[in-house]
């Protein structure tokens, strides 16, 4: 399918996933590599490697929030992927959420964003009822900051509260303490099933022998106040002992090993036939920054399977009724899903009325919303796809109550109760996000494309509007504003707001869980689907009262 335009498309969508690899290699230094060899001075490994050698080999360590944290904090000096490295991983064949605190990023210690991604790791683990890996290394929090890291409900405190949570439901908890743990955050590993400490080098305590002279006058140093010995022969709060990390992290391998099987939730899977076209063709598919139209279709039948007679699996929905959302049954690496996406083409009514792409109509909300029920009836996964620029607006959509078919979508969506991925693969505007399962209608996962911009309107029309409003207050103190300043200023907002539009600031905030490479998506959505399945617990559909 290559021609000219494709090959531009191409271009643009590798160069995107350039930057971000580059990106990503600077993230993955961590706090630098002084830091990093400092850690091997004491025989120490880096968070990175401590997860490499604790996984299966030759399995997919699927890591989230990776950009978490990017660009924030410069003034305190940066925290890399917020202080600490975690992804849903194998461990002798049990599929389990990892958190590895990064000792060189401020000695591990926790930043707002780093309590916010520990807690985002928790969620995945209970949503998916997976067990969790802690293994800590962590100064406690990031003092400085201590106010937006301490007291609320989302803070540094939940994650003790839900360590508890997680303990009644049933959910496996190991943590392997393989440096400080200090203060507060002395409570996680007691409070997981087992706990593992590394000789000379782990020590659990709420308050260090510095602070223990100043506050009773006691001389007395760290390891005797809390390392391994203590703890395991006098107080009995660790389990384990081990003079190296890697007899640490064989122990965890054995622990797991010896989990028991429970029972799945059965979302269907049968073999897997591949893909049915080239994934790698996604790259041609989607214009360059996203501003022509092309066919969501052939990007779904680049992430879905062939059948068993090497035709695509995507079976449409309604395939003829409101266009410009497209939804279909699929297998996705064996799993059936349920496939809500955008479509970005330009469609004609059979009235003759031309509609324009990435919006939501009346009778596509309506379909959407009948679709996604219909998926919760049979207990089928849902992906969303978005690339989406919002509702329409206008007088005839108003007369014939988008909002009230707008809020019929939103209302199956918010009440779903199958798994939900979400992709973002475009732009992900206004109510728009909303209703296609942005981040506040609970995704089990959801990822963004390179190519992805999330924001309350496009870059344009929020530039101008935002311009208009800045110069009639400039106006109404009787200034003077130029076309030449009118300019500049425009410009200045459309810097800022880009930025803000931008995968990388929401992944930073973990809008979204990741930043993804295109062809990475079926693997995805197949891991999300398989942790999906570990939870057997699916309520009761229901949408209570909306407007028919």
């Amino acid at each position: 399918m290559q021609n000219l335009e494709f090959n531009r498309n191409e271009d643009w969508m590798k160069l995107l996933i350039s930057n971000k690899k580059q990106k990503y290699e600077i993230i993955k230094l961590g706090g630098g590599k002084k830091s990093m060899a400092k850690q091997a001075e004491r025989n120490k490994l880096t968070a990175r490697e401590r997860i490499e050698y604790l996984i299966d080999k030759s399995s997919n360590f699927i890591e989230i929030g990776a950009f978490v944290g990017y660009e924030m904090y410069e003034e305190q000096g940066g925290c890399p992927a917020g202080g600490c490295v975690a992804g849903i991983g194998y461990v002798s064949g049990k599929q389990c959420v990892i958190v590895a605190n990064d000792q060189t990023v401020k000695a591990g210690a926790w930043f707002p964003i780093s309590g916010k991604k520990n807690l985002r790791m928790q969620e995945i683990a209970m949503e998916n009822h997976l067990p969790i890996i802690y293994l800590v290394d962590s100064a406690g929090v990031f003092l400085p900051m201590q106010d937006e890291i301490f007291p609320d409900k989302e803070h540094f405190g939940r994650i003790f509260r839900n360590n508890a949570k997680m303990s009644a439901m049933g959910i496996t908890q190991i943590a392997a303490v393989m440096g400080a743990c200090v203060a507060g955050g002395a409570y996680l590993p007691i409070m997981s099933d087992e706990t593992l400490m590394v000789e000379g080098n782990g020590s659990i305590f709420l308050a260090g022998s510095y602070l223990v002279k100043a506050a009773i006058g006691e001389d007395i140093d760290n390891e005797i106040l809390g390392g391994a010995d203590t703890h395991n022969s006098i107080s009995g709060i660790a389990d384990y002992k081990f003079k190296t990390e890697k007899e640490c992290l064989d122990y965890i391998k054995t622990l797991m090993g010896r989990i028991g099987e429970n029972e799945k939730a059965g979302f269907n899977r049968i073999k897997s036939y591949n893909s049915f076209k080239d994934a790698k063709e996604i790259y041609g598919i989607m214009s360059e920054n996203n501003l022509k139209p092309y066919d969501i279709v052939e990007i779904i039948d680049r992430i879905v399977d062939a059948d068993e007679n090497g035709n695509s699996s995507f079976d449409e929905f309604k395939k003829d009724y409101g266009k410009s959302i497209v939804c279909g049954y699929a297998r996705v690496d064996g799993w059936a899903v349920g496939i809500v996406a955008n479509q970005r083409l330009i469609t004609k009514t059979a009235n003759g009325e031309m509609r324009m792409g990435g919006v939501i109509y009346n009778d596509s909300a309506d379909k959407a919303a009948r679709f996604i029920m219909n998926c919760n009836q049979k207990k089928i996964p849902l992906v969303f796809l978005q690339d989406v620029t919002g509702f329409m607006v206008g007088s005839r959509s108003e007369h014939s109550g988008i909002i009230k078919d707008g809020a019929k979508l939103v209302n199956a969506v918010a009440n779903s109760v199958v798994p939900k991925i979400t992709i973002i693969v475009g732009n992900s505007y206004g109510a728009g996000n909303y209703a296609m399962c942005g981040k506040a209608y609970d995704p089990r996962f959801i990822y963004a494309w390179p190519s992805a911009k999330i924001a309350v309107m496009g870059g344009d029309a929020a530039a101008k509007t935002l311009l208009q409003i800045q110069v009639a207050s400039e106006k109404s103190k009787g200034k003077l504003v130029s076309e030449a300043d009118e300019n500049e200023l425009l410009n200045k907002i459309k810097d800022r707001y880009e930025k803000q539009t931008s995968p990388y600031y929401a992944a930073a905030r973990l809008w979204v869980d990741d930043i993804i490479d295109p062809i990475e998506t079926r693997k995805l959505i197949s891991e999300a689907i398989n942790a999906a399945n570990h939870n057997p617990k699916i309520e009761e559909f229901k949408t209570g009262v909306f407007q028919v």
